[in-house]
Parts: structure tokens; C-alpha cells; sequence
């Protein structure tokens, strides 16, 4: 990955046309509907002003190359544990917090260095066993502290934040590594987004079962048919993007972002439906926080990057 290698892929210059056209034609509808029929459409106007940040910073960093990649999964992986730390009180401790800001870091630099054994970009190993390590600095903390009370849930909120929106994050990270990077990771990033609108669109308009009421009161079994119908279509229709994908490959794809991100979601909806809040944060303009606009693909992610890699390895 590199600016000369983006310029040169068709799959790169592929989902940069898609993003455009894809942004001008929502642009051109939103603005039909707010000054030609007289609609209220601010809320989908702030989401769209947020769409408007977000693309461009994501193709930003996978145009700059696999080092700039890297470090903006490994920043969003971080801002993101700071918002659940926060809405959950984690925050208070800065020492359970830190370890696991140190455990984010050490992702991001697996992610990055070679493998001292197999001279391959990123350390695989490493990167794998981290949980282990970072668990194992994370309970000492307490005992070097000499405290007992509130510890228990102070290590819990510290090791979910860690794995699951951290380290399963960081998957996205080390996939710029892979011989198919861009691929790999504009797929997931189109799809899983995909997934999300073709969801609350379907369930607005044919949506009458709630999905699971006492979670996402707004989610629909019909907007999630709707969703994993999409999902197992597109890898169809986005072959020549990854034309080493066999039938087997395709439909698990399919299947990890029709079902997977939908899990994601629902996932952040228990977080937040338990503390009582609407959105984990308010960093992104009608998306809400980070972990909001992430959730899919933090449950995404590893998945499919174990996939790819138990049936064609990553480079």
C-alpha cells in the first residue's frame, strides 16, 4: 500500500468513483427533498455532513499507505475505548485506562513491524498472543495498588474494552498488510456500511416485528432480511474486486457482514441500553460518537480477517 500503488489499483480508483458517485446522488436527493419539496430532512442532511468527513478521512489514510493505515485503526481504536471508558466510569481509573491504551498501542506496533522469524510485514505472533500479555499486565494493577474494592469491575470494564474494541478492531489494522489490502478493507468498510443503511431503509419501510424490543426498540426483523439479503448479494456483484474468492469464500463473506454486523450493532445497543444513554459519544455530526459509527465493524472485522486467512493467507 502506498499512494503510487493506490493510483495504480483499479479496486482503489473502483470504491473512490463508488464513494463519490455514491455521496453526489445522496447530496442531490437531500437537497431535493429540503429545497425542492419543502421536506425536513435535517437529520439526514447533519448525517450526511458527517459522511462528508468521515470518507474522505478513510480513503486519506489507505491513499497514504499501509503505515498511515495502520495508525488511523489504531487511533480509532483508541478513541473508542476512551468513549466506552467514559460512559461506563472506567475513565476515573487512569491506570486500568492507560493499560489499555498501552494494549491498543501494542497492536498498532505488531500491525506495523516485520516478523523477526518469517520477514513478513506485520508480526502475526505477536499480534495474536497480545490478549495474553495485555490481560497479564492488566490484573497485577490492583495488587501494585494494594486495593480490593470496586478492582472486579474495574478489570472487567478494562479487558472488554481491550479485546472487543481494541484488539478485534486492530483486525482492520493488520489487514493492510495483506497482499490484497485494499480489497480486503474497502470491501468491509463499503459492506458493513451497506448493511447499516439497507437496515434502518428496509425496516423503515416494511418494518412491523421488532427485532429484539428491550435492546434497539427500532430495529426490525424485516430491516434485518432486508440487510443480509444485500450482504449475501454484494460480494456476488463485487467478484472482480477479489477474484481469488471462491463460492465458499463469497458466502461467507456475505454472511459475516450480513450477520456479523448486525450482531455489532445490537452488541453496542446492550452497552448502551444498560447505562442508560442514547450514543456512546458526539464526535461525528448525526452518527453520534466513534463506537456508534464503528460497532459493526468492530464484530466484523476478525471474522472475516480469519477467514481470509484460513483460506488463502494473508500475503
Amino acid at each position: 500500500m502506498s499512494p503510487r500503488a493506490a493510483l495504480s489499483s483499479p479496486v482503489f480508483l473502483f470504491y473512490l468513483s463508488l464513494t463519490v458517485g455514491v455521496l453526489l446522488v445522496a447530496g442531490t436527493v437531500i437537497g431535493g427533498l429540503r429545497w425542492g419539496l419543502g421536506r425536513n430532512v435535517k437529520h439526514a442532511w447533519q448525517a450526511y455532513c458527517g459522511w462528508l468527513i468521515m470518507a474522505p478521512l478513510v480513503l486519506g489514510a489507505l491513499f497514504l499507505g499501509r503505515m498511515a493505515a495502520i495508525v488511523f485503526f489504531t487511533v480509532l481504536a483508541i478513541f473508542g475505548c476512551k468513549e466506552f471508558a467514559r460512559a461506563t466510569g472506567l475513565y476515573r481509573d487512569w491506570f486500568m485506562t492507560g493499560g489499555v491504551y498501552l494494549g491498543i498501542i501494542a497492536g498498532g506496533v505488531a500491525s506495523l513491524v516485520a516478523d523477526p522469524n518469517l520477514d513478513m510485514p506485520g508480526w502475526y505472533g505477536l499480534f495474536m498472543a497480545l490478549p495474553v500479555y495485555v490481560i497479564a499486565g492488566l490484573l497485577p494493577i490492583p495488587i501494585v495498588r494494594n486495593r480490593s474494592q470496586g478492582q472486579l469491575q474495574a478489570l472487567a470494564l478494562a479487558i472488554v474494552a481491550y479485546i472487543y474494541f481494541g484488539w478485534m478492531f486492530e483486525h482492520l489494522a493488520f489487514l493492510a498488510n495483506a497482499k490484497h489490502a485494499y480489497s480486503y478493507l474497502l470491501y468491509l468498510l463499503f459492506a458493513v456500511e451497506l448493511n447499516d443503511v439497507v437496515a434502518y431503509t428496509t425496516g423503515k419501510l416494511f418494518g412491523r416485528h421488532p427485532l429484539r424490543r428491550n435492546i434497539s426498540p427500532q430495529k426490525t426483523w424485516e430491516g434485518s432480511l432486508g440487510a443480509l439479503a444485500v450482504s449475501l448479494i454484494l460480494p456476488w456483484l463485487l467478484h472482480f474486486t477479489f477474484p481469488h474468492f471462491g463460492v465458499r469464500e463469497l458466502v461467507l463473506a456475505g454472511l459475516i457482514v450480513g450477520v456479523g454486523g448486525q450482531l455489532g450493532d445490537l452488541a453496542i445497543s446492550v452497552i448502551k441500553r444498560d447505562l442508560g444513554i442514547k450514543d456512546m459519544g458526539a464526535a461525528i455530526p448525526g452518527h453520534g460518537g466513534i463506537l456508534d459509527r464503528i460497532d459493526s465493524l468492530i464484530y466484523v472485522a476478525p471474522l472475516f480477517f480469519h477467514m481470509v486467512r484460513y483460506f488463502h493467507d494473508l500475503y
